[in-house]
């Protein structure tokens, strides 16, 4: 039986760690099937009006096709973006990580740290940042409204946690 044990001192040890990531409702097997049935239906309008002479149309609904696959490209291309969050006892590290893959990362003091929410009362959360020592850091920007009420009420109750209270 092969166990790991975690060695590291009590206030090292995370009492909370979350990966966060962008959500993206179409996966690229729908976006395949999606954009050759986009394609198809441009393809088809555009057959007719080439036929009626209007052959420009044509053109224009081959630009559709092209814009549409550039916008989707670069929505996967952005879902790459991800955030690591981390809270033990004695830090608490905030990793971010662009789509291009350049790394930051913030680290704070629980002790001291203060975790902000913005709400609006309609939407819900707007805004979401760790705040010690003058230093702010955002976090999870790019989540929905509801993952973002679950990360804020699991990481307030890791922050209580690590503060002792």
């Amino acid at each position: 039986m092969n166990e790991t044990v975690d060695d590291r001192p009590d206030a090292e040890r995370p009492i909370f760690a979350a990966l966060l990531v962008p959500y993206r409702s179409l996966g690229r097997r729908g976006f395949t099937i999606m954009m050759a049935a986009f394609a198809l239906v441009c393809f088809g309008s555009g057959a007719m009006f080439l036929a009626q002479g209007a052959w420009p149309v044509f053109g224009f609904l081959g630009l559709d096709v092209v814009l549409v696959w550039w916008a989707f490209t670069a929505s996967y291309r952005s879902a790459r973006a991800r955030e690591e969050v981390t809270v033990s006892r004695s830090d608490l590290s905030i990793r971010k990580i662009s789509p291009r893959g350049e790394v930051r990362e913030a680290h704070h003091n629980p002790f001291w740290a203060k975790f902000r929410v913005a709400r609006h009362d309609e939407i819900g959360i707007t805004r979401m940042s760790v705040d010690s020592q003058g230093a702010s850091t955002e976090i999870g920007s790019f989540l929905n409204p509801d993952d973002r009420e679950s990360f804020a009420r699991e990481f307030t109750r890791a922050l209580t946690t690590a503060k002792g209270n």
